[in-house]
């Protein structure tokens, strides 16, 4: 047995642990679903978790309208598949009614509307804790987050005030209003989700493998020009390269990146090979040094 599948059996046992504390301490938790890797990985494990019952919880993603059309597809056949119960909010009708603004530009994304919309499904359906797949090796304020995250009545987390989380001792006591936030797999590297993914044959949208796809260069970032999402000037050179996507957000946020990695094995090798954390990815997050952490004290996951 390689190193390798040690660590991730003891993280796959670790996450295993928090699903059910989740279900044993709250009363009403949802698996925030989008499609992609990392939440695929959740739904595996909440899958194992609970063997052989069905998942007790349903699945939520809080829709864009900006999504990938592989992942929509991919979220709607695997919801159907395993027959859990999935709730899709979306970001274009708090546009459609006044509630948020769209941005206009070049760099114009939708992803920090998905905020007002996350607190209304939460509101409407009374949840008591959201899962979703965030790491802590992706981005500083994940990085201090804990796998318990009380947010308040309106949503915002205070990270001055975390709750100590000592021995794997997680405490899901919270007030009138509170809800938490858990991460399960906080723990893990993108690597170890890829080798997780290898090891159990799981199924991932065809994106995250090299293809063909016009893109263009702006700002030494790669991005998809196969769609009217994404803003580009006239003078911006459209071209077919062999790319893949290392993390799946916005089409208007998300980068490509070269590759020739067309299997799991060959995407493994090539992450392993690389000094740039997938965020970088994400022009979402370089808006300003503490883009994320801003977001989450305003109630994004």
């Amino acid at each position: 047995m390689s190193n390798t599948t040690i660590q991730v059996d003891a993280l796959e046992s670790e996450a295993i642990y928090i699903f059910r504390e989740v279900v044993a301490q709250f009363e009403k938790p949802v698996l925030l679903f989008s499609g992609g890797k990392d939440s695929i990985t959740l739904v595996r494990l909440a899958q194992k978790a609970f063997y052989p019952a069905k998942i007790p919880f349903p699945l939520m993603h809080i829709d864009t309208g900006h999504n990938f059309p592989e992942t929509i597809e991919f979220r709607d056949r695997l919801a159907k598949e395993l027959g859990v119960e999935l709730i899709v909010r979306n970001v274009q009708d708090n546009i459609d009614s006044g509630r948020v603004k769209e941005e206009t530009g070049r760099y114009a994304s939708r992803n920090m509307l998905q905020t007002e919309t996350l607190l209304d499904a939460i509101e409407e359906f009374g949840f008591d804790a959201c899962i979703g797949g965030a790491r802590r090796d992706e981005e500083k304020a994940r990085a201090k987050e804990r796998i318990f995250s009380v947010r308040d009545d309106f949503g915002q987390w205070d990270e001055k005030n975390q709750r100590p989380e000592v021995f794997d001792m997680l405490n899901g006591r919270i007030d009138l209003g509170q809800n938490v936030r858990v991460f399960p797999i906080s723990n893990w590297t993108e690597l170890d989700v890829w080798s997780y993914i290898e090891q159990e044959n799981i199924e991932i949208p065809s994106i995250y493998f090299a293809h063909k796809r016009k893109i263009f260069v702006r700002d030494g970032m790669i991005w998809s020009a196969d769609d009217e999402v994404v803003f580009r000037d006239e003078e911006e050179k459209v071209e077919e390269r062999m790319v893949r996507f290392r993390t799946v957000g916005d089409m208007s946020c998300t980068a490509a990146v070269l590759s020739d990695a067309v299997d799991i094995a060959k995407v493994v090798e090539e992450i392993r090979d690389s000094s740039i954390s997938e965020r970088g990815a994400r022009i979402d997050d370089k808006r300003s040094e503490a883009a994320m952490e801003k977001r989450k004290q305003q109630g994004y996951f």
